[in-house]
């Protein structure tokens, strides 16, 4: 193009977007993504978008999804952008700032969903508008899609797309959220883009015992039973370990960018033993990830026990959030749980998904990882394992190779990996104009002649 885009500009219309959308509460559960899905149809209404360009579809009352398309050529499948609008509960009285208040507080967009993802979505809704507005001669239709329920089960949004209007969505590839932001290990920044994701295995662990009165206490007590479990998990650490492909994918490409002797230790890490050595002794964020992508997880959340103070109840139960690896089944997680507390609990399935995994030798792959280098020619570069799940193992189910990325450059203090379902959530306004250009790259190169 002649006229090269102003980012500043681009930046600050980002940023807008952003904060409408962090207004728009839109906490799930229960739901109601209604409100931001409005905000999207408005921005694209302004830029001269029709009904031709896009279509809102409600799975149920104030489920609202929206599907907006550029059409290429056909000379290859479309690549879609998907994000989700919903967004976690808060406690508002924990935040140092109105969560739902979309402030830019010292250079930084606060509110529940600016990094999981609102975010994330406005800036693939920036780069679908500058497409449209530079008129870029496509090769593939480009597909913006701002979804529902992605933090509930995805029933209502991904799902549903996939299951009742797949040809809205149908492409080659897809990108959503989850990699090619900066990570600091030491001295050490690590842009990871998101190849595979675990599978969600929700489960409820219930403890059983004899009820009776509360001044009368006694060993065979329920809430004690569940108590002593929920100790031995904490105390066990961690589930075994397993090294997965895409793991060994993540050594093998960080040994090609890091000196000796690193580059040796990095190497031994694909042995479960090695792992196993080093998991106690990796502390903080590093610790978490490398547990995370090395076992199957188990973090009890929900506790619920009795409903009178002076009466033992007969049961008590925990929801366990647990996460599994590639290729690892329901019944592994449960034998590995009930391997370290016993047989005097029950577990029942709650929820789950099967996870993702595409390849990291694909076209578009390797135009993510060239995109990225040039953001930050110091950083490592290697595919990802998403810890947590998002709605690329929806979009798998209907044969669309999904990647997470959402690039730009974070501050070396700014703490991401916390924000993202935590208090005082906020992304830095330098993370959008330094990314902005790499999805603009990305698209040009994969979508454009």
């Amino acid at each position: 193009m002649d006229n090269p885009i102003n980012w500043k500009t681009a930046t600050d219309e980002t940023v807008g977007h952003l904060t409408r959308l962090i207004r728009a509460e839109t906490v799930n559960p229960p739901g109601n993504e209604e409100p931001a899905i409005r905000v999207v149809k408005e921005i694209l209404e302004r830029e001269g978008c029709g009904g031709e360009d896009f279509q809102i579809l409600e799975s149920a009352p104030g489920r609202v999804n929206l599907v907006a398309r550029l059409r290429g050529d056909g000379s290859q499948r479309p690549l879609l952008l998907s994000g989700h609008v919903d967004v976690v509960p808060v406690e508002r009285e924990l935040w140092s700032h109105d969560p739902f208040g979309g402030e830019v507080i010292d250079g930084e967009v606060w509110g529940r969903g600016a990094l999981d993802m609102k975010g994330f979505l406005s800036m693939y809704l920036q780069i679908f508008l500058q497409v449209r507005r530079r008129g870029l001669p496509l090769k593939r239709d480009l597909i913006l899609a701002a979804i529902a329920d992605e933090e509930a089960g995805f029933t209502h949004g991904s799902q549903f797309l996939v299951e009742k209007h797949r040809d809205l969505i149908n492409a080659e590839y897809a990108l959503t959220e989850g990699g090619a932001m900066t990570l600091y290990f030491g001295k050490t920044k690590a842009y990871m883009i998101q190849v595979a994701e675990k599978g969600v295995c929700w489960l409820r662990m219930t403890a059983s015992g004899k009820p009776g009165h509360g001044s009368l206490p006694h060993g065979d007590n329920a809430v004690l039973h569940l108590a002593r479990a929920i100790d031995q998990i904490r105390k066990a650490g961690h589930l075994p370990v397993h090294i997965t492909p895409t793991f060994r994918s993540m050594l093998k490409s960080a040994s090609g960018q890091v000196r000796w002797p690193l580059r040796m230790l990095v190497g031994l890490m694909g042995s479960p033993t090695m792992v196993n050595l080093a998991l106690p002794r990796v502390k903080g964020t590093g610790g978490s990830i490398l547990t995370a992508l090395t076992t199957n997880t188990c973090t009890p959340t929900v506790l619920q026990a009795g409903s009178k103070t002076n009466v033992i109840p007969s049961t008590a139960e925990v929801h366990l959030d647990c996460r599994k690896l590639p290729g690892q089944s329901v019944e592994d997680v449960i034998r590995e749980i009930r391997a370290i507390v016993g047989d005097g609990v029950a577990f029942e399935p709650l929820q789950t998904s099967d996870g993702a995994q595409v390849s990291a030798e694909t076209p578009l792959y390797k135009t993510l990882e060239h995109c990225t280098r040039k953001m930050d020619l110091e950083g490592l570069i290697v595919p990802l394992m998403m810890p947590g799940a998002t709605d690329a193992s929806q979009y798998q189910r209907a044969g669309i190779q999904t990647y997470g990325f959402t690039p730009g450059l974070m501050p070396p203090e700014f703490p991401t990996v916390t924000l993202g379902h935590g208090h005082d959530e906020r992304l830095p306004v330098s993370f959008i104009e330094s990314g902005l250009p790499v999805l603009w790259d990305v698209i040009e190169e994969v979508c454009a002649h």
